[in-house]
């Protein structure tokens, strides 16, 4: 029977060869290019950010990271990136919370809009990262050039390389990417074997990755405590606290679409985004200036002192940070969930760690960002894999594969982090 079957359905014909090496130079040049775009983006922000937060406080005799300088900051940057909705062409694109990793094409007029509102959220302070908008950049871009210049490659070979390069370049590694692409593969009707269908894609993606590891030399790894053989208690660390974590940021997704209505019941950009900066900077006030920004260099500064803070403490920058990540992508800055997730889920762990001495730092932090990404992303292979790297130990992944399966339970079928434009989360 099983060999009647098989017979029945015969394996997808291979792409001949003479198919896939036209697409290896558009994909390599499509990966640089997404790769520097990232990183131009992301180093002009950098540069705006030493201004604001170190330059301008010293010369007005201000601490830093005052309240009174975070209030004031905070909000100014919902101010001018309000400025730049209300009065920029193209209104720096669509409601950010109807928006995911997988972006539509948008028109060029968008863009210099959407990256100068992208720039000042980076600097600013608002807890979101710089994946959606970016990615959605990249893809106006690539698309506009590739249907200029190859006019006659298909038009959704354009997205799909645009969005693995800069999923590649934002994590240094081209695995994300193809994890992503396969992901999605799964749920389209595709002709061919898998790997012809990627082959492009990870190409792009190898090519934004080396690009970025070149030029900035990115590192995941928090430097946590080693990690030695997994135990029994640590499988039941990593099943409880994945599952908690999930849970928690099921909280925040929930509450999305009523946070959301009540800022857009203001109307209009120059309220919605002044007023959410006020309440971010008045979250900070709380949760202290960790909590600020996309989470990535905070995250490492937290997991570098395992035992520097107190359960009181990591429970404390974990509410602020989920709540800061609820308002700012409520209130319409431009900005991906994803950077400020792992913040969330790394401080989760260690407050564990903290509760529970016996949590190794390491199962804790790995366990915590892949239960908060589930449920913010719903993307179960970025969620592994990024739980995975910030350890770098080879023993954490069964764990993780593990507990990755009651956390799931969860959150599939439940509503998304993403809005519909009639305010309806997605499921």
């Amino acid at each position: 029977m099983a060999q009647d079957t098989a017979q029945q359905a015969p394996a997808a014909p291979a792409t001949p060869a003479r198919a896939l090496l036209p697409l290896i130079l558009p994909a390599l040049v499509v990966g640089v290019g997404a790769s520097l775009i990232l990183l131009g983006v992301s180093a002009a922000a950098e540069a705006l950010q030493d201004v604001l937060w170190q330059n301008l406080p010293d010369a007005l005799g201000v601490g830093r990271y005052s309240v009174l300088w975070m209030l004031v900051m905070l909000t100014a940057t919902g101010v001018a990136v309000g400025l730049v909705v209300w009065k920029v062409p193209g209104h720096a694109g669509p409601d950010p919370a109807t928006m995911g990793l997988d972006a539509p094409v948008l028109p060029p007029v968008v863009l210099p809009g959407l990256v100068l509102a992208t720039a000042l959220m980076l600097a600013g302070g608002p807890s979101l990262g710089p994946e959606n908008p970016i990615i959605a950049v990249n893809v106006a871009i690539v698309f506009w050039l590739g249907r200029r210049f190859l006019p006659r490659a298909p038009g959704g070979l354009w997205p799909v390389l645009a969005e693995a390069a800069t999923i590649g370049a934002l994590f240094g590694t081209p695995v994300a990417a193809a994890l992503v692409i396969s992901e999605a593969l799964a749920g389209r009707q595709v002709t061919g074997a898998l790997w012809d269908n990627v082959f492009a894609p990870l190409m792009a993606a190898a090519a934004g990755a080396l690009t970025t590891t070149l030029v900035a030399h990115p590192s995941f790894d928090l430097h946590l405590p080693a990690f030695g053989r997994p135990g029994w208690g640590d499988l039941l660390a990593a099943l409880v606290i994945a599952s908690a974590a999930a849970v928690f940021g099921m909280c925040a997704v929930r509450a999305f679409p009523y946070v959301h209505g009540a800022f857009s019941r203001l109307r209009h950009p120059m309220l919605m985004l002044p007023v959410g900066g006020l309440v971010l900077g008045l979250l900070a006030a709380v949760g202290g200036h960790l909590t600020l920004f996309k989470g990535l260099e905070e995250v490492g500064e937290i997991a570098a002192d395992p035992d520097g803070w107190s359960a009181g403490e990591f429970a404390t920058m974990t509410a602020v940070k989920l709540a800061a990540l609820l308002v700012a992508a409520s209130c319409g800055f431009r900005g991906g969930r994803i950077f400020p997730a792992v913040f969330v889920g790394a401080a989760f762990g260690l407050c564990a760690h903290a509760l529970v001495s016996g949590v190794h730092p390491s199962v804790g932090v790995a366990a915590g960002v892949l239960g908060m990404l589930l449920a913010i992303t719903r993307q179960g292979w970025v969620s592994l894999f990024t739980a995975a790297v910030l350890v770098s130990s080879p023993a954490i992944i069964a764990l993780l594969c593990f507990a990755s399966l009651p956390a799931w339970l969860l959150v599939t079928g439940r509503p998304q982090m993403q809005l519909r434009d009639d305010g309806t989360p997605v499921r």
